[in-house]
């Protein structure tokens, strides 16, 4: 089975020093520049950026952020590959194509 996130009940905006930052944050830099010293003070422990095609993930380690080959939410998984993959495959194919690939990789990987 492959674990889901209900995205239902998702806020357009976190309220930075009220409530407690995310476990993840995932920003994908289309037209604008992600700093990820923006993301120093809330201390998200782990953040994911793709930028030019490439996933890069950045996990907070003795008060700064470390780039990581692997995530500390998925270790089976190699995240990074799994996005680069899909970001191919979108160029070529429906999205919808795209997600079932995705879906059967996990599944054989997860196996």
């Amino acid at each position: 089975m492959i674990p889901c996130l209900n995205l239902s009940d998702r806020k357009d905006r976190i309220a930075w020093g009220v409530e407690p930052p995310p476990d993840l944050v995932i920003e994908v830099d289309v037209t604008s520049y992600t700093n990820l010293d923006d993301y120093l003070p809330y201390q998200v422990p782990e953040v994911w950026l793709f930028k030019k095609n490439k996933l890069i993930i950045y996990c907070w380690q003795n008060g700064r952020y470390v780039e990581s080959l692997i995530s500390r939410y998925f270790p089976n998984f190699n995240v990074s590959e799994i996005v680069e993959e899909c970001w191919q495959m979108s160029r070529e194919n429906h999205t919808s194509t795209v997600i079932r690939e995705l879906r059967r990789k996990i599944e054989r990987e997860n196996g």
